[in-house]
């Protein structure tokens, strides 16, 4: 089996269940405000600041196999906008529940599990250390998933302008004049003509004058 590395009872997310005890049905509630650990949250992206206050509402209850975490953590977390780029802040509720399982038998005799009963199933377990739990994996695996993978500070946030980079919720009449680079060519040409034109009109055209020398004689 694998049990949870060694405990600190001076961790905040440590918590002994002595008092608790080993009677199935047992509950203790408890509240507590931690200092958010390191990497709390989707790297990069979105996640509760180091050391920033994360307040925990638990209820431990003593069962066949262990002990039931059942929990809320609150905080703030802190991020930037994906389509704007702004800094934002989203108030977060993570649920969690964990069950805590003795590594060795129980008070009734019930054996523990033979080292190769359940590989796989033990890999993912978590268990009570000389009577402590560490909470600080289980509550970083339910804040991540319930912090948002895209997060934006507003549901119809517009987002960035793709060929200036202006920030359109700012500036909602911005827009740019689309030139389609396949009539470039034409438009030049019709520009050329256009000249020509008002040349001739001003009678700046090369030959106008002689023209008129001839319409006199």
């Amino acid at each position: 089996m694998v049990l949870n590395a060694r405990l600190d009872h001076r961790d905040p997310l440590v918590f002994d269940t002595h008092e608790l005890g080993r009677r199935p049905g047992a509950l203790q509630r408890l509240t507590r405000t931690v200092d958010a650990p390191k990497d709390f949250g989707v790297q990069g992206v979105i996640g509760v600041p180091e050391g920033a206050p994360v307040e925990l509402d638990l209820r431990l209850e003593s069962v066949m196999e262990g002990v039931l975490v059942t929990g809320t953590a609150r905080a703030t977390a802190e991020g930037e906008c994906v389509r704007c780029l702004e800094p934002l802040e989203q108030q977060l509720v993570a649920d969690f529940q964990e069950l805590f399982s003795y590594p060795d038998a129980d008070d009734r005799g019930r054996p523990a599990a033979e080292p190769g009963d359940d590989a796989e199933d033990d890999e993912d377990r978590l268990f009570i250390e000389d009577g402590l739990i560490g909470l600080e994996a289980v509550l970083r695996d339910a804040v991540v998933l319930a912090l948002p993978m895209q997060p934006v500070c507003r549901e119809d946030c517009p987002g960035l302008c793709s060929e200036c980079g202006v920030r359109l919720a700012d500036h909602p009449d911005h827009h740019h004049d689309a030139a389609d680079i396949r009539w470039a060519a034409l438009q030049g040409l019709a520009g050329s003509l256009e000249d020509g034109e008002k040349d001739e009109m001003s009678g700046d055209a090369p030959g106008s004058a002689d023209a008129a020398e001839k319409q006199e004689k």
